[in-house]
């Protein structure tokens, strides 16, 4: 049977996967890398052209548990980049940032890997292209805002990360949620008669384990700052819909929350028993969302206080945000809230929250 039609078969089902690999494993081997390096060269076109980023699919594949899966990721992204003049800077930093797998896998491991990944890519589906892919040029490519807005946000955000005092952690988010809102109110004001300024949307990965609590801290960041999202489980992210001002600022501060309540939750877990570790863990990460989202909530509601006349924009522009949600995501289903099976983890995760206060 040629090469082909055995690789066919496999990633269509018609033959098992142990047959078909010990079938490739005694048959020519250049016919073998030929053909695998051109189907997997045709599936990561059809990704990339399709929407996903270096970065998202090495998370989704490196997922799978596979070390050697994951490299591939990385050298096909590269590899991908280098073919054409006119890349996106964004989507040559991801690929650049991917580390590629263990040196030199044994021929076995290799085939092994190489026809398992094939398999995933084609099980994927094509996904909204947020960054334009390597050979495409859009006419008013974005780049995010103010970078030295950011770059003090996140210095702020890393001393809270590193400090083991909590009034200081404490005292370092609380400005780094006040730089961001001051910035996005400022940006709110001053773009109302800028047609150019239009609803983005932004993946972020949402690792696992306790993928839905997770999810649901993110949910409670963005809402607290202008924006929508939509987890997709399956995929390991949530896409973030808001202004990029806002999107900036809910990326930072979600990423050091979590931190923060990574630090908190393995300081106070219990010392015994697994199930009473995960309980304790899943009940402290949904009781750290709904603690934080109030706290932001209410600082966000303290800043817009202080200026009436932005309430009218801001209807507006989360009017905006939900048109563009809904036609990227037509059909969403709310997902269930996650079950509390640990009343200390409960009361530890809300304790923490209070720790990483927000004003």
């Amino acid at each position: 049977m040629p090469v082909s039609q055995i690789v066919r078969d496999v990633v269509g089902g018609s033959i098992g996967y142990e047959a078909g690999l010990d079938a490739l494993t005694v048959a020519p081997a250049a016919e073998v890398d030929a053909e695998l390096s051109g189907s997997l060269r045709d599936a990561f076109e059809r990704l990339f052209k399709g929407g996903w980023q270096p970065a998202e699919l090495h998370r989704v594949v490196a997922r799978l548990g596979d070390p050697v899966k994951a490299g591939l990721v990385a050298d096909a992204s590269t590899a991908y980049g280098k073919r054409f003049s006119d890349v996106d800077p964004r989507w040559t930093a991801q690929a650049s940032s991917l580390s590629s797998g263990p040196r030199r896998p044994d021929r076995i491991t290799l085939l092994d890997s190489s026809l398992g990944l094939l398999i995933a890519l084609r099980r994927l589906p094509l996904i909204d292209v947020l960054i334009p892919p390597p050979g495409t040029v859009w006419a008013n490519p974005h780049i995010s805002g103010d970078s030295r807005m950011l770059e003090r946000v996140r210095a702020l955000l890393a001393k809270a990360e590193s400090t083991d005092f909590p009034a200081e952690a404490e005292a370092y988010s609380a400005k780094a949620q006040e730089l961001i809102a001051r910035h996005s109110i400022e940006e709110a004001l001053t773009s109302v008669d800028r047609a150019e300024v239009v609803p983005f949307a932004r993946r972020i990965g949402v690792d696992h384990p306790y993928e839905s609590e997770k999810a649901s801290l993110l949910d409670a960041v963005a809402r607290a700052n202008h924006c929508h999202t939509v987890w997709s489980p399956e995929l390991g992210f949530s896409t973030v819909f808001g202004f990029d001002a806002d999107i900036d600022g809910v990326e930072l501060l979600y990423t050091s929350l979590l931190v923060q309540a990574n630090r908190a939750m393995a300081r106070d877990e219990p010392a015994k028993g697994k199930a009473r570790i995960k309980a304790f863990r899943r009940s402290f990460l949904v009781a750290y969302a709904v603690r934080i989202g109030e706290r932001l909530a209410q600082a966000t509601r303290h800043e817009i206080a202080a200026v009436p006349s932005l309430l009218p924009v801001l209807r507006s522009r989360d009017l905006q945000v939900q048109e563009a949600m809904q036609k990227a995501f037509p059909r969403t289903v709310r997902s269930r809230g996650s079950r509390v099976d640990s009343l200390e983890g409960w009361e530890s995760g809300r304790a923490a929250a209070d720790e990483a206060k927000l004003r």
